[in-house]
């Protein structure tokens, strides 16, 4: 069905009772962090993007979307920069699966049945398994037994084909796209007047001993706070993107929650 937005906190209580009573409603959680970017972006670029995905699809499969957290798992060195640096901040393991596994069953006391977590962070992953793990348990011992939760994160979209386009040069991995093309040329194209481009350091990829060490030895995570250089971004680059992880996401959804 159609609805007068599709943020589920800008609908009146009966709309938002309407749409879930029935549980046919999908309800997709974006699940973001603060977390440093780089000196070219914001704090809150984990929270945007997968924001803006699930506002996509929502639209697109009459779907709502939920609040995002916007705090999320303690930034790590090899995939973040790490939690030392300034301007990340972050929950106990802990308190994030308290707090999700609660929304969840909220969710289902209004009446959903399908729910899609939107992760646009990382280092929220196992996280966020262990809250759906515990809520569905619960929801179980409830009498519910026809939940649905679907869990990804968008570049888990990007085809063979995008990262040729994406990485003429070479691609340098997932883990080490923090704060680079990736993210930057997303921003690029949504909200350009987020990102000062010409402030971004052309760092090399960072390089990590093949263990962990804690405390983390901070001197490893590179200055920029990025894992990779961001200059070779664009607005281009960023609408491909858009394009083949919307699509691969509502795809994904429209065959989960058939």
């Amino acid at each position: 069905m159609k609805h007068t937005s599709a943020f589920a906190s800008e609908l009146t209580w009966p709309d938002y009772h309407e749409a879930m009573k029935d549980g046919r409603t999908p309800i997709l959680i974006p699940l973001g962090s603060m977390e440093q970017h780089g000196h070219h972006m914001p704090l809150h670029v984990d929270v945007l993007l997968p924001t803006e995905f699930a506002r996509r699809v929502a639209v697109d499969m009459g779907a709502l979307v939920a609040p995002p957290f916007t705090y999320g798992y303690k930034s790590q060195q090899k995939c973040g920069g790490g939690n030392h640096m300034p301007g990340t901040t972050s929950l106990d393991g802990a308190t994030l699966v308290a707090a999700l596994k609660d929304v969840i069953k909220e969710f289902a006391r209004h009446g959903a049945r399908k729910i899609c977590m939107v992760n646009g962070h990382f280092e929220n992953s196992w996280f966020i398994i262990e809250a759906i793990d515990l809520a569905l348990r619960e929801l179980r011992w409830d009498g519910i037994t026809d939940m649905k939760i679907v869990v990804l994160s968008y570049w888990d979209f990007v085809d063979p084909e995008a990262i040729t386009k994406l990485y003429p040069d070479g691609f340098p991995g997932w883990d080490l796209e923090h704060g680079g093309v990736l993210e930057t040329s997303l921003m690029l194209a949504l909200y350009p007047d987020l990102v000062q481009l010409d402030r971004a350091l052309d760092v090399a990829p960072a390089s990590f001993p093949p263990y962990d060490v804690y405390p983390v030895r901070p001197e490893l995570t590179p200055i920029s706070g990025t894992l990779s250089s961001p200059k070779e971004a664009s607005v281009e680059k960023g609408h491909i993107l858009l394009e083949v992880c919307t699509r691969g996401i509502l795809s994904a959804l429209q065959t989960e929650f058939a």
